[in-house]
């Protein structure tokens, strides 16, 4: 079988070379994928979104979502584990909100131009 510069087995016409040159590392993919799958959850969608535009503590999240204190922590724990979102104690209570990184502002901007899309005004 003859293969193309790229080495694939068929050329279909793409610039397959350039597109390839600029996959990014497995590591990059990895990265993504686990903060991807931690937006997947629909518990954590929503978290995330509200910490975006307030910090809160965990007592006032968990009235938000309706759920128990211990299960929202759970939730936040991951979030904060792939860097999300930050705390600071005050106290003893812990206040959550999303961290200040380009991957947090434009995730955030992702989920509102979906949201919008999906379910119009």
């Amino acid at each position: 079988m003859t293969k193309n510069k790229c080495g694939l087995p068929h050329h279909h016409g793409n610039d397959e070379e350039r597109i390839i040159s600029r996959l990014p590392s497995q590591e990059t993919i990895d990265d993504v994928s686990i903060l991807l799958k931690q937006l997947s959850d629909p518990t954590r969608l929503k978290i995330f979104w509200i910490l975006c535009h307030i910090e809160e503590c965990v007592i006032n999240i968990a009235a938000i979502m309706d759920m128990s204190s211990p299960a929202i922590s759970h939730h936040l724990r991951l979030l904060k584990a792939c860097g999300l979102i930050i705390s600071r104690r005050n106290g003893k209570e812990m206040y959550y909100k999303a961290a200040d990184t380009e991957i947090v502002s434009e995730l955030h901007y992702a989920i509102d131009k979906i949201a919008a899309i999906t379910c119009p005004d």
